[in-house]
């Protein structure tokens, strides 16, 4: 079976069955990580790299010797990696209720909607500017990244990918219990991620106003603290052509965030137009995957 059959497939799954409810398989690891966090936690760089090399590793080798098998067993195996990787559907499924809930003028419905999906303070936080962000940068975390991986080394690839990107989620903050234990699963993710964040920055620009995005990216990116989703969110809100970033409260804390994007602030309506950024971002992937595979037939 094909790259591009497996692909489709499992973004057809995705679509139609969305986040597995029940037994999904990130619940199981992250309680395997808090399990080793509770054994092996220190605040050291060193016991961290030790939890995601220990925790990465075996998996990794496992979904590898699945994948190899010959026959249904491997090609399933590997529809179902990409399948658990992505989370396209769940996206829309998260942020469709805050577009319908804006365009009814129910902003407290929206902004609790919002909150359980972002990391800011829910009572300080802009609605659609907060929804535009985790759109694009979630366009990245959870869809382009797994695809990216999985075209470049298949099941291990995205299985690698979803789950660093649990770990960064995990461990990555930089707090006090986390700034040193929490390094190595922030910097692996950042590594991870490094080409796949500039080809969907790539992506963004090219399917909207494409040289605003592209000179966002250059001159905006480089000021967010996140060498990732500065490209991502900067060419994605240029290519919108909508304000993005400022101050925001996490954690009751205030912080300076760079201005992305130019234009007015977002609506509902734009959220919905991320949304499309996305999911014709997906599109010309599979029509760039064919026309390689074509050409190298």
């Amino acid at each position: 079976m094909t790259t591009e059959t497996m692909i489709f497939l499992a973004l057809s799954l995705d679509w139609l069955l969305g986040e597995q409810q029940r037994f999904h398989p990130l619940v199981g690891f992250g309680r395997l990580a808090q399990w080793l966090e509770d054994r092996l936690y220190a605040p050291s760089r060193l016991s961290g790299v030790a939890a995601v090399t220990l925790l990465l590793l075996p998996l990794v080798a496992l979904a590898t010797w699945v994948s190899a098998q010959p026959g249904i067993l491997g090609a399933v195996f590997s529809i179902w990696a990409l399948y658990f990787s992505l989370g396209h559907k769940s996206l829309h499924d998260h942020v469709r209720p805050i577009i319908v809930a804006l365009r009814q003028g129910d902003e407290a419905t929206a902004r609790e909607k919002v909150s359980r999906i972002v990391s800011r303070d829910a009572a300080t936080l802009e609605i659609a500017p907060s929804a535009c962000e985790t759109v694009l940068e979630n366009g990245n975390d959870g869809v382009f990244g797994a695809l990216f991986w999985f075209i470049c080394a298949g099941a291990p690839g995205a299985i690698l990918y979803r789950l660093a990107n649990t770990l960064d989620a995990t461990w990555g903050y930089k707090n006090e219990r986390y700034q040193l234990f929490g390094w190595a699963a922030a910097r692996f993710d950042d590594l991870l991620n490094w080409l796949p964040a500039r080809l969907t920055a790539l992506t963004y620009a090219l399917l909207g106003n494409t040289r605003l995005a592209l000179k966002c990216w250059r001159e905006q990116a480089p000021l967010w603290d996140s060498p990732n989703a500065g490209p991502v969110m900067a060419a994605g809100a240029g290519a919108l052509g909508v304000s993005l970033g400022g101050p925001a409260k996490y954690h009751g804390e205030w912080h300076e965030r760079p201005a992305l994007g130019a234009g007015p602030a977002p609506t509902a309506g734009d959220i919905e137009r991320a949304l499309m950024l996305v999911r014709h971002g997906v599109l010309l992937w599979l029509v760039a995957l064919l026309g390689w595979e074509m050409l190298h037939a």
